[in-house]
């Protein structure tokens, strides 16, 4: 495996902000992934680093970057898949196998490892509607576990290894059958819909800044409450979605933390509605950030 000392990190976040990790690992399968995780206890782990603000000060922990361990199988309506599969490759076999569930991961750039963990959803459908079981590696048990549904205790945005900092190995689904061309109009509307609301890869962004709120969205709170057009840096609002904040090209962490206070701060003030972050803050927090980041997990 490829292990490299001082990496830059904002060249593998899809924010294109974070500073220098003193050791990152690549794994290329999950026998070398659990040996780092025994020698790395503290280590963060991560997959595509698409839902992820990294501090532009850097990163004191190992991190571990599981994208190469990506293997997947099918075995009739059964898929069993590796934590670091991007989504919308697997998304792509489903299809050529009939097989549907995974059309919302068409425009995702998450892997199954995140997925899994935020329990990803979109278009009525969730990565979570057709598991099965998932081996984990369980950082206070130090050993490898195997889960069944009743033990992921799913929620929106939220699962049990969210929770407990397990770290996924693998997961098996379960996916009914599907007219393949029907499952193609439906990914190919899923990509329509991302095209005209969600700003593409090419603009850096870490996906949807907030969580919904129950029975309602954070996109429209924040666009009624004026967040379009807001910045800090080079961070900016999205102007075509609230929910989205985008690097200019010189943003830092700071400058993306300050924006998503000012964003929470705005739509309480008007609503008396707490947005909650969506978005994980990794890194060495200097004081102004640190103070930052309590408030926007604290705030009232």
């Amino acid at each position: 495996m490829e292990i490299i000392k001082e990496l830059e990190l904002k060249n593998h976040t899809t924010f294109k902000i974070g500073g220098k990790c003193r050791i990152v690992a690549f794994p290329d399968t999950k026998e070398e992934l659990l040996s780092l995780l025994k020698e790395y206890p503290d280590a963060i782990v991560l997959g595509s680093c698409s839902d992820v603000l990294i501090s532009s000060l850097g990163v004191i922990e190992p991190i571990i970057i599981t994208t190469n361990i990506k293997n997947f199988e099918f075995d009739k309506n059964i898929i069993k898949v590796e934590c670091g599969a991007k989504g919308p490759f697997i998304s792509k076999e489903c299809q050529l196998q009939g097989l549907s569930g995974f059309e919302f991961m068409i425009g995702f750039p998450g892997s199954f490892g995140g997925m899994l963990n935020m329990n990803a959803s979109a278009h009525n459908q969730a990565v979570s509607d057709y598991f099965k079981s998932a081996k984990v590696f369980s950082r206070k048990k130090k050993k490898v576990l195997e889960l069944k549904k009743s033990d992921m205790d799913f929620e929106y945005r939220c699962s049990s290894i969210a929770k407990t900092g397990d770290i996924l190995l693998e997961a098996e689904f379960e996916l009914p059958d599907k007219d393949r061309n029907e499952i193609q109009e439906l990914m190919d509307r899923n990509i329509e819909f991302r095209r005209l609301r969600q700003p593409s890869l090419a603009t850096p962004n870490a996906g949807s800044v907030f969580k919904n709120p129950e029975n309602d969205s954070a996109g429209r709170l924040l666009d009624m409450a004026g967040a379009k057009g807001m910045c800090s840096g080079g961070a900016n609002v999205w102007e075509r979605h609230a929910n989205f904040i985008v690097n200019s090209g010189d943003a830092t962490s700071l400058d993306v933390l300050t924006l998503i206070y000012k964003m929470i701060a705005t739509v309480n003030d008007k609503y008396r509605i707490r947005l909650n972050p969506e978005i994980k803050y990794i890194g060495i927090k200097e004081t102004e950030e640190y103070r930052l980041w309590e408030l926007i997990k604290t705030q009232k």
